[in-house]
């Protein structure tokens, strides 16, 4: 097909089988997410629309990876020689070609909102935050009755990170917002802690993401619960918002932050002070990392095995065309892999282990999370399709995760008894790291 041909497939597979509402702008030039409001499912059911309806595919790595901006740069995806430009979304950790991973550029990774909230104030003490991602690779999820994953329910409580946290940097979270009080109520609250934020302070608030259009919704959740923190401004119709997880900040109209805060979709907040914040004791360290560290299995593989065998036994009345559904928010928990990376830059540093190895399993960590991609499109083929016989791709993709993950937990494990061994039975206490640059993406 010439390049035309593919952006009328693209148009026409929008508009007559996705039924796509944000056409308007349609052209070479519109942004998938700015412009359309396509997030990472929707271009993945480009992907298989295309390749369906018009016989059209590309390779494995160009569905896991994603890494397109505009509607010129899916249709290019097609053409001869698109692929060899792919490069990972998730950049790996950064640094020199000698240094590497001891060196003083890294890139850093922001997987989980809350955490990354707690975590901005370490890092503008010069302290090092890597150590707190060891409980975001397995970080809780849910699981509806209709076996459907969510990355965002009810019963998930930010209780057990508040807590580590507090307990490893000295820093108390304290939660500001009361589900027993009404919306309103903790609006009040919330506005009282903005006016009176000291310097060294920080107002974390939850809102729904998408119900603030002027921010950037990767994922496009509707809705989509998020933390940031916000600061008042001289203009008293502005405020300041610092968004950690999605390394943005600036100003936005006060009544729109608001409005997003105050959907019933979300509630939840917390308040605390950087000043507070100190270098974590090497035992402290030794039980966070065993705390949350799940060494004899992976949960989200095994989680998604339940939800695609569910799906194919047609438990509580769902069949195989609700897995693309089920399946929808695996993005979202998929991202979280890449704090595997902090976990080994942490433990690589402070064992000043070959910077080369360390490249080879942040590899591994890649590899992983395109598992995960590759299975999420593996899942939709099978929902769209019906055809049993792709289940078995499916379960082959899981086991690959699955394969990938416990390589990299066994690996961990041995390092962790080797730092160990060098910090806690001689009682060598956790030293500031030095101060770092930020590498922007």
């Amino acid at each position: 097909m010439t390049s035309n041909e593919i952006l009328e497939a693209i148009h026409e597979v929008l508009s007559d089988h996705m039924m796509h509402p944000h056409l308007d702008g349609f052209g070479p030039d519109a942004r998938l997410n700015e412009d359309l409001y396509l997030d990472s499912v929707l271009i993945l059911q480009i992907f298989l629309n295309l390749e369906l309806e018009y016989g059209l595919s590309v390779p494995e790595e160009a569905i896991a990876r994603q890494d397109v901006q505009t509607v010129a740069d899916l249709a290019a995806l097609y053409e001869p020689k698109s692929i060899e430009t792919l490069v990972p979304s998730f950049p790996l950790t950064g640094g020199t070609t000698d240094e590497g991973v001891h060196g003083e550029a890294y890139y850093d990774i922001k997987v989980h909102c809350f955490v990354s909230c707690v975590c901005d104030g370490l890092k503008r003490k010069g302290l090092d935050h890597r150590p707190f991602y060891f409980g975001v690779w397995d970080a809780k999820f849910g699981l509806s009755d209709r076996f459907q994953l969510l990355y965002h329910a009810p019963e998930i409580s930010h209780e057990f990170f508040r807590s580590w946290f507090q307990r490893l940097y000295g820093v108390t979270v304290y939660e500001w917002y009361d589900p027993d009080i009404s919306k309103s109520e903790n609006l009040t609250v919330m506005l009282d802690l903005v006016k009176r934020r000291a310097d060294t302070g920080s107002v974390m608030v939850m809102l729904d993401m998408f119900h603030l259009p002027e921010r950037e919704n990767k994922f496009n959740q509707n809705p989509f619960p998020h933390y940031l923190m916000l600061q008042e401004t001289a203009d008293p119709d502005t405020w300041f918002v610092h968004d950690p997880d999605y390394r943005w900040e600036g100003e936005i109209a006060r009544d729109k932050v608001i409005h997003a805060v105050m959907q019933p979709t979300v509630g939840g907040g917390y308040v605390f002070d950087n000043a507070e914040a100190r270098p974590p004791a090497a035992e402290d360290l030794k039980a966070y990392f065993e705390g949350c560290f799940i060494r004899a299995s992976n949960p989200l593989a095994d989680t998604v095995r339940m939800i695609v065998t569910a799906h194919i036994d047609g438990r509580g009345g769902i069949d195989l065309s609700d897995l693309t559904e089920a399946v929808r928010e695996l993005p979202v928990i998929t991202i979280r892999k890449y704090a595997y990376e902090h976990g080994f830059a942490f433990f690589w540093r402070a064992l000043k282990l070959p910077a080369a190895e360390f490249e080879g399993w942040c590899e591994e960590i890649e590899a992983l999370v395109q598992a995960l991609k590759s299975l999420h499109y593996d899942c939709m083929k099978l929902s769209q399709t019906g055809d049993r016989a792709l289940a078995t791709p499916v379960f082959e993709r899981l086991a690959e995760a699955d394969r990938i993950e416990t390589k990299l937990k066994g690996k961990l494990a041995e390092i962790f008894d080797l730092w160990c061994e060098q910090n806690i039975a001689a009682d060598i206490p956790m030293l500031e790291r030095p101060t770092l640059k930020r590498v922007a993406r």
